[in-house]
């Protein structure tokens, strides 16, 4: 049978217009009948009581880090990218209007662009005009055509469609009716390729001047579990520096003002998609995965664990302890766990856990990471400078590295 790729989407969502310039892309590579669905994100955040200016609603240290983010993702698709002074705009106009062009790829493609390229209101009528016309559609038909019953009931019994499929936000992708893949930077999930076969390729060597890269991890995050084991093998391919860098990321977020378990403030369909993320994430990466049945984990213990160790020791322990909370679900805070974990000479390392210099040291190292501009687990820092958030963004790291 040949397959169906949904593509939920709202104008409004930088990610979903990153999106919207590879899906159809995507769709090519897999053989798959593209089908384009237009929602109202506003509703979904209505449904989940998420706030409707959700940038202003971020620590401002994720909240700048997105803006970068979004510039790499563009900068490496090819496409222009400018956050405009009044996002978010109203998009129920254009949406309402796709609805009734028949989700023409050209009307998507042109308010896209007039919004996230241009910065134009695309809830305005001559914009509206302007896309409409360009996409050889009769704009003035189209717009009567908008104010109708009918349409304004299409839009909302799609949105409440997508709330009811348990969509939290766009883009979302879905295959022949499958689970739901959010955020564009799944696209390998979606199409069961690896990113080398979508994107530009990069340099096959290590560049002349390797770059040093730091990690920034705790052990009670899944996504610094992921992160780091897969940091050394990305850093022997690029040859880059790696320098791990421990820290207390419930200290961290209670610097900067985020809540100490993001998870449990997340709607119900959110937490669900995350746990089921990151068992697709480790089986991509080929690792065991089961979330904890206790969550949150206190990792202070475990941490100074680390940093007491003999350097060439730590890295098979955090390995070790991070395998044995995140896939065999034990208690890394009990020291019979950790004296298995770090094997020979285990009372002596536990005993120096409570030692003043190992306390300042992971202290100093929250501290750094704070300074760093760190935010979540894993961060990635290359040459003291760039930042990366997320095991996620390994695929640009990598890149980065290797220019």
């Amino acid at each position: 049978m040949p397959k169906r790729l949904e593509f939920f989407f709202d104008y409004s969502c930088p990610f979903a217009y990153l999106g919207s310039t590879r899906v159809e892309a995507l769709a090519r590579l897999m053989d798959a009948e593209l089908v384009f669905r237009p929602i109202l994100l506003g509703g979904l955040f209505r449904a989940h009581g998420t706030p409707q200016r959700l940038f202003e609603a971020q620590v401002a240290a994720k909240a700048s880090h997105n803006l970068v983010d979004m510039a790499r993702w563009a900068k490496l698709y090819g496409v222009p990218l400018s956050m405009p002074a009044t996002h978010p705009m109203r998009t129920v106009e254009a949406l309402r209007a796709t609805l009734v062009t028949g989700n023409d790829p050209k009307v998507i493609h042109g308010f896209y662009r007039a919004y996230w390229g241009e910065g134009r209101a695309i809830s305005e009528r001559d914009v509206l005009t302007s896309v409409l016309t360009a996409a050889g559609h009769d704009a003035a038909k189209v717009l009567a055509d908008i104010e109708t019953p009918a349409v304004k009931d299409d839009l909302r019994a799609r949105t409440d469609e997508a709330v009811a499929l348990g969509l939290f936000g766009v883009p979302v992708y879905r295959v022949d009716e499958g689970p739901i893949l959010w955020g564009q930077d799944r696209m390998p999930m979606v199409a069961g390729r690896p990113w080398g076969e979508l994107l530009p390729p990069i340099a096959p060597e290590p560049p002349p001047r390797p770059h040093t890269l730091e990690v920034y991890w705790d052990f009670s995050s899944p996504f610094a579990y992921l992160g780091y084991m897969q940091a050394r093998a990305l850093a022997e391919r690029t040859g880059a520096t790696l320098v791990q860098r421990p820290m207390l990321l419930g200290a961290v977020f209670k610097q900067i003002g985020q809540p100490l378990v993001p998870l449990t403030t997340w709607p119900a369909p959110k937490q669900a998609y995350y746990v089921e993320d990151m068992t697709r994430s480790a089986v991509a990466a080929g690792l065991p995965f089961k979330f904890p049945s206790r969550f949150p984990m206190n990792s202070i213990k475990a941490l100074r664990a680390y940093l007491a160790l003999p350097e060439e020791r730590r890295d098979l322990f955090a390995q070790a302890t991070f395998r044995a909370y995140w896939a065999d679900d034990r208690d890394i805070a009990d020291d019979a766990v950790l004296s298995d974990l770090i094997g020979d000479g285990a009372s002596a390392v536990l005993e120096c856990t409570q030692a003043p210099e190992v306390k300042k040291a992971l202290a100093d190292a929250t501290t750094r990471a704070i300074s760093a501009g760190v935010f979540g687990a894993p961060t990635w820092v290359i040459d003291e400078q760039d930042l990366y958030w997320g095991q996620d963004r390994a695929v640009l790291v990598e890149r980065a590295l290797r220019s």
